[in-house]
């Protein structure tokens, strides 16, 4: 009897899940059906919209949205990037870290992780600089700065061991040394994956990450 009445109380107390379920299937399907328009858009702003305002943004967005349904690309109609690739334990960690609890921020940050070249963050209240520095640093984050000496070997060193790096207050132009890493122009030499950086051939880890942030508003 004891065992029927326990029975009982965990049908009667799952029984309020199936309406929960239910709806959380429906959402489901619903964003599986949306999700060709979606990711579309997301690989748009991340590749394209990374320089811009978060008005000017929201502009383009619209204006994509609207595009992928008359050409009938299912999508949400309200795309919201945070929605499509974030990660809610991640960006929390992001916020612990210093980033801006803001849209915008999160936004930037998910482009930080999700894209597919090194990030330049525009940034002259620092905030990108402290976070990154945050994020990285019980990974050995190695800063670096243009008119330091040695820090084409600091990165080669990083590169090879898989340390991420920060290069902060760049000005308008780069040491042209740095294009193959920029480009990630890598290739295989001895069986081994390696990068040209200056006049040294260096073995490249899959773990190196290159942060770079400037305090100019408008580098072009």
């Amino acid at each position: 009897s004891a065992k029927l009445d326990r029975a009982e109380k965990l049908i009667n107390g799952l029984g309020g899940e199936k309406a929960r379920w239910t709806a959380a299937a429906r959402s489901l399907g619903e964003q599986y059906i949306k999700l060709t328009g979606d990711v579309l858009l997301a690989a748009g702003q991340i590749a394209y919209l990374g320089p811009f305002t978060a008005a000017y943004r929201a502009d383009v967005l619209r204006d994509w949205v609207r595009e992928c349904q008359a050409k009938g690309i299912p999508c949400g109609d309200r795309f919201k990037l945070s929605v499509v690739l974030g990660d809610a334990v991640k960006i929390r960690a992001w916020n612990i870290h210093g980033l801006p609890k803001d849209d915008f921020s999160t936004d930037n940050a998910i482009a930080v992780d999700q894209g597919r070249r090194w990030p330049l963050a525009i940034d002259p209240q620092g905030l990108a600089n402290k976070w990154v520095r945050n994020m990285e640093r019980e990974s050995g984050l190695l800063i670096v700065k243009l008119t330091d000496a040695n820090f084409l070997r600091t990165l080669e060193n990083a590169i090879q061991f898989g340390k991420p790096v920060l290069m902060e207050n760049v000005m308008e132009s780069l040491d042209a040394a740095l294009e193959p890493l920029l480009l990630r122009q890598t290739f295989k030499q001895g069986g081994a994956l390696c990068i040209k950086l200056g006049d040294a051939v260096v073995e490249y880890s899959e773990e190196f990450k290159f942060y770079i942030t400037t305090k100019l508003r408008n580098p072009h």
